[in-house]
């Protein structure tokens, strides 16, 4: 089975709308909220960039408020939706990526968080595509053996595909 780990640079479409909201809404729409994920300090990127969107203009309050009433719904609350933990463990094991993959702190964490998830749904069989708009985490996540999706640069028919595939 397909399983998806967003990073906040794609999962944020899902709550205001950018290039790549499509796909990502088409997503929710194929996949089960039982098959989705993210990390917790994802959750916390997320609610940042709804925030900083909504303090420069781009989301009035109206919008801001539904964005959160939805993302709540749909990540915070849904017990089905996989949120990864952020421990003392996850980022001491994510040091190596910084410097190997000149990453940024969070994303390192989110990639080691799906790489770790990922291990574990192939013990099942079961696989993994991480999704984001982030170039640097793509480029690090396909090094490291991870499927990559950019929902702004990818399509209908790719979406379809992989969603096929599993």
């Amino acid at each position: 089975m397909q399983w998806i780990y967003f990073d906040a640079s794609a999962l944020v479409k899902r709550y205001s709308v950018e290039t790549g909201t499509p796909l990502v809404n088409e997503v929710f729409h194929h996949l089960p909220s039982s098959r989705m994920s993210c990390s917790t300090i994802g959750v916390l990127e997320i609610v940042s960039i709804l925030v900083r969107k909504r303090n420069d203009g781009r989301l009035d309050q109206r919008l801001f408020e539904q964005a959160m009433i939805e993302f709540r719904a749909e990540v915070i609350d849904q017990v089905s939706f996989l949120m990864t933990s952020v421990d003392d463990a996850l980022l001491l094991s994510a040091l190596e990526l910084i410097a190997k993959h000149n990453l940024n702190a969070t994303d390192a964490v989110v990639l080691r968080s799906a790489l770790n998830l990922q291990r574990l749904l192939q013990a099942s069989g079961d696989k993994l595509t991480l999704w984001t708009s982030d170039k640097r985490l793509t480029r690090a996540a396909q090094y490291e053996g991870l499927l990559s999706f950019d929902p702004e640069v990818e399509d209908i028919a790719s979406l379809l595909h992989l969603l096929s595939v599993s």
